[in-house]
């Protein structure tokens, strides 16, 4: 769930639809929404609430190993865990508003759970780690904008800051989404042409964009989930002009809504370890072909 996911429809962007949108989305035929959940690895749809999804078993090098050589050697890519397991317990901290350019917002959220209580910061975060190990595989340096290791937050002027200050290739930031059951199917929020205050998108729209259109693309070939049912048109695209994280971004950036957490199907998706490896293996292929140009 986007930090300013409250915010009516009315304020939204017209959703963009360039070329590479339209391509990426036409190489995979979508037969329905989401694929069959995955239970053998006991984390369906029934998880209890103090269930921790774990990374996948083999260990992403850390930063004093050198990294493989690979496709996308020299490329530096920042992931943004939506959220912080952490911020239910600093609401004080996470409610002072920050300043986003375009007016000022809450500098964090809790994010949202599935009904059996599968929190929406838990899921980023082990869907970040599952990305990091596939992009490091390949070459990439990866940053995190946190990784638990901080009480609450970061907020999300200096998520976007963080992004900014590596000189990130691209910036993915991981979610999952709070709707209404029925609503079904994963999105890709893409900054709108924002100028105001501290916010000028000018120079990574159209980047943002393919990036957006590229990850949406391989999300539904990896996974067989369907674009969102109920944002975005059936593209799995959505333009943005109330985001902070994607106001103040001068790299190129995109959010991902992995689905629905109150929808029983989405929710037996989100909450399988399996799928989950799907959905980052989508976002790491997105990002890898978005690099290669």
């Amino acid at each position: 769930m986007p930090y300013d996911d409250s915010v009516p429809p009315t304020r939204r962007a017209r959703p963009l639809l360039p070329a590479a949108v339209l391509a990426a989305l036409c190489l995979t035929t979508v037969a329905g929404c989401g694929g069959s959940p995955d239970t053998t690895d006991g984390a369906g749809a029934d998880a209890s609430p103090s269930a921790t999804p774990t990374a996948p078993a083999s260990p992403s090098p850390s930063p004093a190993e050198p990294l493989p050589r690979g496709p996308l050697t020299g490329r530096t890519v920042v992931i943004d865990p939506g959220h912080n397991p952490r911020n239910r317990e600093h609401t004080e901290e996470i409610n002072e508003k920050v300043d986003i350019g375009t007016g000022r917002k809450e500098c964090d959220t809790t994010g949202t759970s599935t009904d059996a209580g599968y929190p929406e910061a838990r899921f980023t975060l082990d869907v970040s780690h599952r990305l990091r190990e596939l992009l490091q595989a390949q070459g990439a340096r990866v940053l995190l904008t946190h990784d638990e290791d901080r009480p609450f937050g970061p907020c999300i002027d200096e998520r976007a800051r963080i992004g900014n200050e590596a000189k990130a290739d691209a910036v993915v930031s991981v979610h999952a989404d709070g709707s209404a059951v029925g609503n079904r199917g994963f999105h890709v929020i893409l900054p709108a042409a924002v100028k105001g205050g501290g916010a000028d998108t000018s120079k990574i729209v159209k980047s943002s964009a393919d990036l957006g259109a590229r990850i949406a693309g391989h999300i539904v070939r990896t996974t067989g989930s369907a674009p969102s049912n109920y944002i975005g048109g059936g593209t799995g695209l959505d333009t943005r002009n109330d985001l902070g994280g994607l106001n103040l971004s001068t790299v190129p950036k995109v959010f991902v809504e992995c689905g629905n957490m109150r929808d029983p199907k989405d929710a037996a998706l989100l909450t399988s370890a399996s799928w989950r490896q799907k959905a980052a293996q989508g976002m790491a292929d997105g990002i890898a072909d978005h690099l290669k140009g």
